[in-house]
């Protein structure tokens, strides 16, 4: 087999990569490891900043997202029962959009059918070969058979237990991280929003967070040392909890039901440098992972298919390899700047096991700062609907 670029995963960030290619008309192959069934079964984020909406919309998969998409001017913070509105489109003339990554991943999978883009499944053993070299190409293994993909670039788009990232190897890589002592238990009902916007509570109970997926789905979640198991969150103790993490007029107003999807997810803060090596690139969480504190895990994959996508094309139709020369730096540059978000936003909202009273007084200080000062509101604003590419 051969193609132009091969794509190492089916995820948003890799469909999305060669949606944006394939318009172009540069060819591509889609190698991913799990079943379609599975991809769209993950349950991850729902918000998208205004320029990931503007990218979608360029590859030609807005349309749903529009119709059934729900714009969000603003969101609230909170400290036990004081609220401090965000709101964005004053602060930053710009909105958020909550549309789920499985409705994106759904939508990015109509349109690649649409253009006949070889998806490939439930491939194993993966390998990627020279690419270091002007010759990569990629081995892996389908229906029981050795197959070979020969390629001009590899996008690396396989998550972060994927092959891409240990590819390049140890000695020209440099990994940072921060793991977080806690996690996130999340779940999901079918019952309506506590509020129209976000609200992201931080309170003398814990962190939570009340979002939706649209006007009859729910998510929340509520913050849970990393030794608790999801089996111990009764439907009832995780609604005692969520209510007492939140303001009282939310709480005593909001629905409550049967959750239908429950899980407990570790937070962390990573980053893989280089995002290069040769002719292999990666994109998304094969490079980086945030805490969900921000909403810009998939923002940030948005991000790096927009300076990727743009370098391949230059590379492949008019051998200028300039922006590819420069998507690690480029990409990079942008990815800190989130990271240093989500970090402020984790920090600011989360207790932290053995903490002293100083914490407790700095996160209140934070939000009473922000409720006071129209700057620091507009500065989370600027991040929150995101950064400029």
């Amino acid at each position: 087999m051969k193609t132009q670029v091969a794509i190492i995963g089916g995820g948003p960030s890799g469909l999305l990569l060669s949606q944006l290619l394939n318009k172009a008309g540069i060819a591509t192959v889609i190698l991913e490891r799990s079943s379609r069934t599975h991809v769209l079964s993950r349950i991850r984020a729902g918000v998208l900043e205004s320029g990931s909406v503007g990218m979608l919309q360029e590859a030609g998969v807005g349309d749903r997202m529009q119709r059934e998409g729900i714009p969000h001017d603003g969101c609230y913070l909170t400290d036990d029962n004081l609220m401090v509105r965000i709101n964005f489109r004053e602060l930053t003339g710009k909105q958020v959009m909550v549309y789920g990554q499985t409705e994106v991943t759904t939508d990015l999978y109509n349109a690649q059918d649409a253009m006949g883009t070889s998806i490939l499944h439930d491939v194993s053993d993966v390998v990627i070969e020279g690419a270091d070299s002007s010759t990569p190409y990629v081995e892996f293994t389908r229906d029981g058979a050795r197959q070979r993909l020969d390629c001009a670039y590899v996008a690396g788009c396989d998550g972060f237990h994927g092959v891409s990232r240990t590819t390049i190897p140890a000695e020209k890589r440099r990994a940072f991280e921060r793991v977080y002592p806690f996690g996130w238990l999340g779940v999901l009902s079918k019952t309506p929003p506590a509020s129209h916007e976000l609200i992201y509570a931080n309170s003398k109970n814990g962190f939570a967070l009340a979002s939706m997926r649209n006007e009859n789905l729910s998510r929340y979640y509520v913050q849970v040392p990393l030794s608790d198991k999801v089996e111990e969150w009764s439907d009832d103790r995780f609604w005692a909890k969520l209510k007492d993490c939140l303001p009282a007029e939310v709480a005593q107003t909001m629905t409550t039901g049967p959750s239908i999807e429950k899980s407990i997810a570790p937070l962390r803060s990573f980053v893989s440098e280089p995002l290069r090596w040769g002719r292999l690139f990666l994109v998304g969480d094969a490079a980086h992972i945030v805490p969900p504190t921000g909403a810009k895990g998939l923002n940030l994959a948005v991000s790096d298919v927009f300076y990727l996508y743009q370098a391949l094309i230059a590379a492949l139709t008019k051998g200028d390899t300039t922006q590819i020369d420069a998507y690690s730096e480029r990409a990079l540059a942008r990815i800190w700047k989130a990271m240093r978000f989500s970090w402020q936003m984790t920090t600011m909202l989360h207790q932290f096991e053995g903490e002293d009273s100083f914490a407790a007084q700095m996160r209140k200080a934070t939000l009473a700062h922000l409720a006071d000062s129209e700057t620091a509101r507009r500065e989370l604003a600027e991040n929150y609907v995101g950064l400029p590419y």
